[in-house]
């Protein structure tokens, strides 16, 4: 089961629903105990995923395949990111994204970015 690190502009219903339909699930959230602090660079926010084994979930399209291909460049890894559609219906979304965490192999999804729905 993968780890999950929110970043803070996904809203925090999505740690709560994860959370209370997969218990077993740790899903941090980044502001959060046990999480970077609100404002964490997007470059930091890959180390800290990479040090601590946690896919990172963001709705951030735009830069972090940029930041993603500069931290692989440098020779670091990151277990995952998953890129979620905040427009996109939010069962949907949590759907898929417990669907990633519980059954997604132990490397299916490094080093790259997989978008949520996966419809």
């Amino acid at each position: 089961m993968k780890q999950l690190l929110l970043d803070e502009h996904v809203p925090g219903l999505f740690r709560v629903q994860l959370q209370r339909r997969e218990p077993g699930l740790s899903v941090r959230q980044v502001g959060h105990a046990g999480a970077p602090p609100r404002g964490t660079p997007d470059p930091d926010l890959l180390v800290w995923c990479e040090r601590n084994d946690f896919v990172l979930v963001t709705n951030n399209r735009k830069r972090i395949p940029v930041h993603l291909a500069d931290h692989v460049a440098s020779g670091g890894r990151v277990p995952g990111i998953l890129t979620v559609n905040l427009s996109a219906s939010i069962g949907l979304v949590l759907e898929d994204l417990e669907l990633l965490a519980v059954a997604a192999g132990e490397d299916e999804l490094r080093d790259q970015i997989t978008f949520v729905p996966l419809q």
